[in-house]
């Protein structure tokens, strides 16, 4: 899949659908279940590593990538550029196999990772601004070559008038919803992954101390 087919999928009026990983095997879940676009977001270092936000270096992060590509056959990929590196680390994304690489910059910081070559999937936070300078900011992101928009707390009013205003796909996660023309959610919180449901590691835990058979010992 290319990057023009997501815009194709707006203009037939078809949602987008992402999803967020960090790891061959969930890429090949979310390849195989058919979803748009895989992301791997910086994230990962406070929500697996337990490093404190904006801590997550782009040499870290380039594992994760190379990971997610081995599991990734027909989806596009894209990859965050960490809040602390340098816009022209953009391309060492690429090569490690992203299709797009999503960055919270200026339309002038975005045009420069273009002519780098490097296709550029633009974050949008809405909870700062009102909805008529979310809609003039969202079109100089697309007029500065964004090829995607993550529209972040967008709300059903400017989520809307986004969307509406810009030629380019706007999807979103937190704070996202129907208005857009799609969705991003983490793929360990949708399979029911974290840490805060233990309950089958607990189940697990029963078995053994309690000596039972398991259907993997039967194997």
């Amino acid at each position: 899949m290319g990057i023009a087919r997501l815009a194709e999928l707006k203009r037939a009026g078809k949602k987008i659908v992402a999803v967020v990983c960090w790891d061959t095997p969930m890429a090949k879940m979310a390849d195989a279940a058919g979803v748009d676009l895989v992301s791997v977001g910086d994230s990962v270092g406070v929500n697996l590593w337990g490093q404190k936000e904006g801590e997550i270096t782009v040499d870290e992060l380039l594992v994760v990538a190379k990971a997610v590509r081995r599991g990734v056959k027909r989806a596009l990929v894209s990859v965050d550029l960490p809040a602390n590196a340098a816009p022209a680390e953009a391309s060492r994304l690429m090569e490690a196999g992203a299709d797009m690489v999503k960055i919270l910059a200026s339309p002038d910081v975005i045009r420069e990772v273009i002519k780098k070559g490097v296709p550029v999937f633009a974050e949008l936070h809405g909870d700062k601004l009102n909805p008529d300078e979310l809609v003039a900011e969202a079109k100089r992101l697309e007029a500065a070559g964004a090829a995607m928009i993550d529209f972040r707390h967008s709300g059903p009013v400017a989520g809307a008038a986004v969307a509406k205003a810009v030629s380019v796909p706007v999807i979103g996660g937190l704070g996202g919803g129907p208005w857009l023309d799609g969705r991003v959610r983490r793929l360990d919180v949708l399979i029911g992954y974290p840490p805060r449901q233990p309950d089958a590691i607990q189940a697990y835990a029963d078995d053994v101390r309690s000596a039972r058979v398991l259907k993997s010992d039967r194997a």
